[in-house]
C-alpha cells in the first residue's frame, strides 16, 4: 500500500518527534499540554492522522520548536 504522506511530511514528523524528545517529553506529558488526549500525539506521529498547519505551530509550541526552523530543515 502506498503512503498518502510525501516524504517530507514523513520527514516533518521524525522532526516533531526528535524535538519533543529532545526536551524530554512523552506522548502523554505532550497530549496534557496540548489539551488532547495521549492518542492524538501517538496517531499523528504514526502518520495515521495528517495535522494541519495549525495543529502543526501549536505542537511545535508545546515543545518549544521554532516552526521555522522545521520548515526549513525539509
Amino acid at each position: 500500500m502506498k503512503s498518502i504522506f510525501s516524504d517530507r511530511y514523513t520527514k516533518m514528523l521524525q522532526l516533531l518527534i526528535t524535538a519533543r524528545k529532545e526536551k524530554s517529553l512523552t506522548q502523554v506529558e505532550l497530549a496534557l499540554q496540548l489539551k488532547r488526549p495521549q492518542s492524538f500525539v501517538s496517531k499523528y506521529e504514526l502518520g495515521e492522522r495528517r495535522i494541519d498547519v495549525i495543529e502543526f505551530i501549536m505542537i511545535c509550541e508545546a515543545i518549544s520548536a521554532d516552526p521555522c526552523a522545521i520548515i526549513r530543515q525539509l
